[in-house]
């Protein structure tokens, strides 16, 4: 059985497809675990960890996939399209814009995150959470919530993630993790980045934006660009907040320089909805999508953006 997330993975994505993978190894289940792009560093404190490949090997040896906090199958990277030629094909996913793929859904919008629904399944298939479990569906709700700051934060989270502390988890120690502890490199990215902060004429969108050079400049990592769009979205008035990130070339393919642009709601705006109308999905509060064009040509067309809000 072949467990995937989507490319760029979170919290949530990663959390999940540990929690599943032994969840479904305590069922005696053969599961390989699997997403296509490098696992950021801050979450190498997980037990499991290092059974997350970047190849899933030849695909018709699998009956079976589960596909983990993903939205829609493209999601999946360059496996998608052979994914979905797999016989049985299992979308397990919180995002209010899943669009429904697979052969069976278990899909429910109203969760604070995918780890969150897993919590709930391992209970109706009688799955005891050992520790390992706990601190991976502990991280999930955590980050997904915004550490029970951001809009999806609801009673379960708080009761669930208490439970998960019962069982083990260190709760002092994820956080430091995920949120307090940074490089050199980090701050001096973090003061270029808010250099480039511009606020759109009616005060209630601001746009960042972070480029390969200044990665290199400060010899810092993709890991290191966590959280860096919630310094835009602090600000005062501002109701949505941007990050336009130049992605780096993977090497042998050509498809030119391209950007992924974050968003992040403030008040009332579902920029998840925004980010649809582009091709990326997400949440109310937190979504993204893939630009091909140039910088100049992303930023005019967000601050179009704020002309609506």
């Amino acid at each position: 059985m072949l467990l995937l997330t989507h490319v760029r993975p979170d919290g949530d994505a990663i959390g999940s497809l540990l929690a599943m993978g032994r969840g479904l190894s305590k069922m005696g289940k053969k599961v390989w675990l699997c997403n296509e792009g490098p696992i950021p560093a801050i979450f190498r404190f997980l037990p499991g960890i290092e059974e997350i490949v970047s190849e899933p090997g030849d695909l018709s040896r699998y009956d079976t996939v589960v596909t983990l906090d993903c939205s829609d199958l493209s999601r999946l990277g360059g496996v998608a399209e052979k994914v979905g030629r797999v016989p049985t094909l299992i979308n397990i996913d919180h995002h209010i814009t899943n669009t429904g793929f697979g052969s069976h859904q278990l899909v429910d919008s109203s969760a604070s995150s995918t780890g969150e629904i897993l919590y709930r399944l391992f209970g109706d298939l009688g799955i005891e959470i050992d520790e390992p479990m706990a601190y991976a569906i502990y991280t999930a709700i955590f980050t997904d919530t915004g550490s029970f700051l951001f809009q999806n934060t609801n009673p379960e989270s708080y009761y669930i993630c208490g439970r998960m502390v019962e069982k083990g988890v260190d709760a002092y120690n994820v956080a430091q993790n995920l949120f307090a502890t940074y490089s050199l490199g980090r701050l001096k990215l973090l003061n270029m980045v808010l250099e480039t902060i511009q606020i759109s004429r009616n005060g209630k969108l601001s746009v960042m934006y972070l480029t390969q050079d200044m990665l290199r400049e400060t010899d810092t990592l993709v890991d290191d660009i966590n959280g860096l769009v919630n310094y835009a979205k602090h600000i005062e008035d501002v109701q949505v907040a941007v990050l336009i990130q130049e992605s780096r070339r993977m090497p042998g393919v050509n498809h030119g320089t391209h950007f992924h642009v974050s968003l992040r709601s403030n008040g009332p705006v579902d920029v998840g909805n925004i980010a649809l109308a582009y091709g990326g999905g997400g949440h109310p509060g937190a979504a993204a999508f893939t630009a091909r064009s140039g910088l100049a040509e992303i930023k005019q067309e967000v601050f179009r953006i704020s002309e609506s809000l």
